[in-house]
């Protein structure tokens, strides 16, 4: 019989997942649908499951607390459900509670409002759901999951009953297995509250299972206790939020703030940002709170203002272009990669394990994943980095690890191959040309070397095909491709995308010849982009566009089994250059989700200097002039 899980992370970043029989049916990013930059509520993508099924078997709710929990989650009007159960048993999707049920049959909540019991919530278990997705993905029979994460599960926690603040997951550790082992080994959590520094070396792992409503321990029996740190303060990303915000962005964009770290130096108006709490705890530092105020679960505060070199400001330029700022974007990136290595070396330490998967918000840090590499180099440590350690990628955590619960038997998942896990969307040729014909354009036919002939052309060539990708990285089906060697290449697509110059892009390259221009350090592959990797020397000169000013490129393999249609193409852009590289960039301008539909990309085309797009199944060319 066959088993439909739907789950969807609610939060920021928020998304859903489709499981049939344990299978990945779609696993989509609310935003895509939305077309609003970190959407959350991702009442798109539930409406998106009833394309495929008529009914749910199980509907997970990820997030980082309980729906019963919550003072702002979204009611429905009269009936006073929550909107995500409210939509899909509007939907059709679930059934409703009624008065000839059994009480086993539904949850019921003081509002009045009544589950039924398919409806699982498990927001009390945000880094669990993190290091599901990693491990089920990682192909690892066993491992230990790091979790690195800006605020996680919220949770009341005090010495006495009356003492009680609110906490937030930071960092955790698990011990991994099949079927659904994960096993906290440690855990920090944190508040902005005054509060007494708490560490307990053997605290009641059961504690955080507590707070679901279906009293599941997620912990194996053996695993009784684990360690755990309750401090005042910060964990590792809410710091790097704080200078994110200090360089003139919003918290939640410290991808920029990673980029523009190589531009800075070692300064002495900012001092190592972490130091030891004394016997605590002593194989790691934490947050200085002389350096960062706690604002959980909101960004941090940088509290340097003493020093006459953090204040100084000039109004005429943006905060990013300031030598302090960069400064400031050298430290964080420094001190918090190396306080992320110290805690997977503790995870191996406490587990035995020497497979070690990485996830959470801080995963997405590429230019850490391939310090890592290099440090861990000679420690016989496998590292594998889940390429959606956002948190849309709880809800596919939460399904994956439900179907495992469900089915303790079900067969131990290969490693993932490929991210193309969205919405196939199919066009008749009248369907395309209608599409186009509304914005101005026209449909022309078109091969891969007519592509490549645009290219050395130095036109900017869009790339939409199949699936679109999980995760925040374009792998070639939502792509804006471009001539790696053009000296002027990121300068010139930073401006059509309306990104600030200093920001580098990625490039794409057949895996057979990744070794001649990388140094993959012990790596064979990288098809998610997960890292940003030197290249060799002699090849700076060769693909300027795509080196960022350490000579880095945050790079993807690619073979014909992974994505036939864009190794095709490269490999026309190699015959004729003797280049096995192309530029590649999401398909979205500055501030805007990657395109999802066709109609998306055929917008980006006609609101902005970007004049073509390549439809590789279909051999056709959509081109909008803008002159």
């Amino acid at each position: 019989m066959t088993q439909w899980i739907g789950a969807i992370a609610r939060g920021h970043n928020g998304g859903g997942c489709l499981l049939k029989d344990g299978e990945v049916v779609f696993n989509l990013e609310e935003e895509r649908l939305s077309r609003i930059k970190h959407d959350g509520a991702p009442l798109a993508a539930i409406t998106k499951m009833k394309e495929y099924t008529d009914k749910l078997d199980y509907f997970l709710i990820a997030h980082t607390s309980l729906l019963n929990q919550s003072k702002v989650a979204p009611i429905l009007d009269y009936c006073r459900d929550d909107a995500y159960y409210g939509l899909a048993r509007k939907l059709g999707l679930l059934e409703v509670p009624n008065s000839s049920w059994a009480e086993e049959d539904y949850t019921a909540f003081p509002s009045g409002t009544k589950w039924p019991s398919n409806v699982i919530d498990v927001g009390h278990i945000h880094h669990r759901l993190h290091a599901a997705s990693a491990f089920y993905n990682s192909g690892f029979d066993t491992a230990c999951a790091v979790i690195v994460d800006g605020a996680g599960s919220w949770t009341s926690f005090g010495l006495e009953e009356g003492d009680r603040e609110d906490y937030w997951e930071v960092e955790t550790l698990f011990d991994c297995a099949y079927p659904h082992k994960f096993d906290t080994k440690y855990k920090h959590i944190a508040t902005k509250f005054v509060s007494p520094l708490f560490y307990h070396g053997n605290f009641n792992s059961g504690f955080w299972s507590g707070y679901g409503e279906l009293g599941i321990n997620w912990e194996s029996e053996e695993n009784e206790s684990h360690e755990l740190l309750a401090r005042h303060g910060c964990g590792l990303v809410k710091p790097y939020e704080a200078i994110t915000d200090y360089c003139g962005w919003q918290g939640i964009e410290a991808g920029k703030t990673m980029g523009l770290s190589p531009y800075g130096k070692e300064h002495k108006a900012f001092p190592p940002l972490f130091k030891t709490l004394g016997d605590v705890c002593p194989d790691l530092k934490f947050a200085s709170l002389d350096i960062f105020s706690p604002s959980y679960p909101q960004t941090a505060l940088l509290q340097l203002d003493h020093e006459p070199y953090v204040r100084m400001k000039d109004e005429t330029v943006p905060p990013w272009q300031m030598s302090n700022r960069q400064d400031a974007a050298w430290r964080v990136q420094n001190d918090t990669q190396e306080q992320v290595l110290a805690l997977i070396r503790k995870a191996v330490r406490l587990t035995g394990q020497k497979n070690v998967v990485l996830a959470g918000g801080y995963g997405l840090n590429c230019v850490a994943n391939y310090y890592y590499l290099n440090e861990l180099k000679d420690e016989g440590i496998n590292l594998y980095v889940e390429p959606m350690s956002n948190d849309c990628g709880t809800a596919y955590g939460a399904a994956l690890l439900w179907h495992h619960y469900k089915n303790p038997d079900s067969k131990k998942r290969d490693k993932i191959t490929n991210l193309y896990s969205g919405i196939q969307y199919n066009h008749s040729q009248t369907e395309i040309k209608k599409m186009t014909k509304k914005f101005g354009g026209e449909v022309l036919d078109a091969t891969d070397k007519d592509v490549i002939d645009l290219i050395l052309d130095r036109n900017i060539v869009s790339l939409f095909q199949g699936r679109s990708e999980s995760g925040p990285r374009a792998l070639g089906n939502r792509s804006i491709l471009y001539d790696p060697t053009d000296p002027n290449g990121k300068d010139h697509v930073n401006t059509v995308k309306h990104r600030e110059p200093f920001r580098p892009f990625a490039g794409t390259i057949l895996q057979d010849h990744v070794h001649d221009w990388f140094d993959l350090r012990g790596m064979d592959e990288t098809p998610f982009m997960m890292y940003a990797v030197e290249c060799k020397p002699g090849v700076e000169d060769k693909i300027p566009a795509i080196l960022h000013v350490d000579k880095t490129c945050r790079i993807q393999t690619v073979t014909k089994e992974q994505n036939e249609n864009y190794y095709n193409l490269i490999q026309e852009f190699f015959e004729r250059t003797g280049c096995p590289i192309l530029f590649n960039t999401s398909f979205n301008l500055g501030g805007e989700p990657l395109v999802e539909t066709l109609e998306d990309g055929i917008k980006t085309l006609a609101s902005s200097d970007i004049e073509y797009m390549y439809l590789p199944e279909y051999g056709k060319m959509i081109t909008i002039k803008n002159d």
